[in-house]
């Protein structure tokens, strides 16, 4: 039989069932948020006495060595090492010697993955958030454009009544502005850190939960070690936000895939659709859009498979609950979000950030047409109020900061890599984020600097011009 690896646990390597039980395949993408956990709790051993300051010292020393490694491409993944906690740990102790060993001291691996998870899904969040955040601004700016450009609105796919492109555009942006907002929500509850739980019921020894909670920008420690290692809903929750938001953008895409068609012709054939046919030159086929639709239900069957994981788990750790990865990270670590710098700290939006950090398109006040000439209300070009309702429709628009990046706090204890961040062309200049209106009604200022004037809302008046082309 082959010698163990020098600083491997005997019971997880070189067993029969080893292939079997191996998920460094999946669980490789925790590595990054596995280093930075360690690094916390080393540090927080070495804070309560457990741990020298020598020993802190080296084992710190030697995690960043490692998480080094990792994102440089260096690190060697070892299949025999069956996950990513012993690849990591083996590797340390080859690094700094037996004093390696100490780092899995009032620590388990039951523990350890959820904090990994946690971790993960806050970086997940960012990275989906600022792509959203892209596209609900070119939503913006295209419904602004088109406000008065007449279309028909479908029900049964039977023309129904007159709308504007600007409308249609901006239902999809409140799709996802809904979308977001689960998704932030999802993050501010999952900000719990689980460290210190061990495998079910904590640790005798003096360690200090709140420290390491502290060091990775949790909002606090967990309240209960034995739902701390026990519960995914977490991933759950974040499952299934990806999943509705699939199921939003399969809805745009397919409406794409529709309006392309020469049945009905409104949007023209470009290469940006997709590609030709390799039989028929003249055909263009709208394959981005029908790759949107098709992968949103991969995201729907990973929800259907963690939840049937889950069902019927007691509470504690089971091995069924490696399965939880590949539904969340199965494709891989989410990447760094570009806006964020590598030592940004996490902390959860608050209700009062949000405005001025997403996209607002200007809307209504009440959701009641003020016009018979249209389904959506009149068309109003500056922020006056309307004579029927008094309502103001108008709204100014001021360059704001996006909210401050949830990330994975790694930068906190290993070196991060270097930001991906680039310099703004000058071709692109801010974007004046629309902001909410507040409780009384009125708008919001124009920030010094920020173009003044309302956004007039995405209606049309002309019912004439939109019953000849509808």
């Amino acid at each position: 039989m082959a010698a163990e690896p020098s600083g491997a646990p005997p019971a997880y390597v070189l067993t029969p069932v080893a292939p079997f039980l191996n998920s460094l395949a999946v669980d490789r993408a925790l590595a990054r948020y596995d280093l930075a956990g360690s690094v916390a709790h080393a540090e927080m051993l070495g804070g309560v006495g457990l741990l020298s300051p020598t020993e802190t010292a080296q084992l710190v020393s030697g995690l960043r060595r490692v998480a080094q490694e990792v994102a440089d491409g260096r690190f060697r993944w070892r299949p025999e090492l069956e996950d990513v906690h012993t690849n990591v740990e083996v590797r340390l102790t080859e690094l700094v010697g037996a004093v390696g060993g100490k780092l899995h001291t009032a620590r388990s691996r039951n523990d350890q993955v959820a904090l990994d998870e946690r971790l993960y899904l806050r970086a997940a969040v960012s990275s989906v958030a600022h792509p959203l955040l892209d596209l609900q601004a070119a939503l913006v700016d295209r419904a602004a454009a088109l406000r008065e450009i007449p279309m028909p609105g479908y029900t049964h796919l039977q023309r129904a009544q007159p709308v504007t492109v600007g409308h249609l555009l901006l239902a999809h942006f409140w799709r996802l502005d809904r979308d977001l907002d689960r998704l932030f929500a999802t993050a501010t509850r999952a900000n719990v850190s689980p460290l210190g739980a061990g495998a079910l019921a904590g640790s005798t020894l003096g360690i200090d939960p709140a420290a390491v909670a502290r060091a990775l920008a949790f909002d606090r420690p967990f309240e209960n070690s034995l739902d701390a290692v026990s519960d995914r809903d977490f991933l759950v929750e974040l499952v299934f936000d990806l999943a509705l938001l699939g199921v939003h953008a399969s809805a745009f895409g397919e409406e794409i895939v529709l309006f392309a068609s020469k049945e009905f012709g409104f949007l023209e054939r470009t290469p940006s659709l997709g590609s030709g046919s390799s039989l028929m030159p003249q055909k263009r086929n709208p394959d981005a859009a029908e790759l949107v639709r098709g992968k949103a239900g991969r995201v729907v069957g990973d929800l259907v498979a963690l939840l049937t994981t889950l069902k019927g788990l007691p509470l504690a750790y089971d091995r069924d609950l490696q399965e939880d990865k590949a539904p969340v990270a199965g494709r891989g670590s989410p990447p760094r979000p570009r806006w964020s710098r590598p030592s940004a700290r996490w902390s959860p939006p608050s209700p009062s950030s949000r405005p001025g950090s997403r996209p607002r398109p200007p809307t209504p006040s009440s959701s009641r047409p003020t016009s018979r000439s249209s389904s959506c209300g009149p068309a109003r070009r500056s922020a006056r109020p309307t004579k029927r309702s008094g309502r103001t429709y108008g709204r100014t628009g001021a360059p704001s900061p996006r909210r401050s990046s949830p990330t994975c706090p790694a930068a906190l204890s290993i070196p991060p890599g270097p930001s991906t961040r680039g310099p703004r062309s000058p071709a692109a200049p801010p974007r004046a984020a629309r902001h909410r209106p507040r409780s009384n009604g009125r708008s919001r200022p124009p920030a010094p600097g920020s173009p003044a004037g309302p956004h007039p809302c995405p209606r049309s008046t002309e019912r004439s011009r939109l019953s000849r082309n509808s």
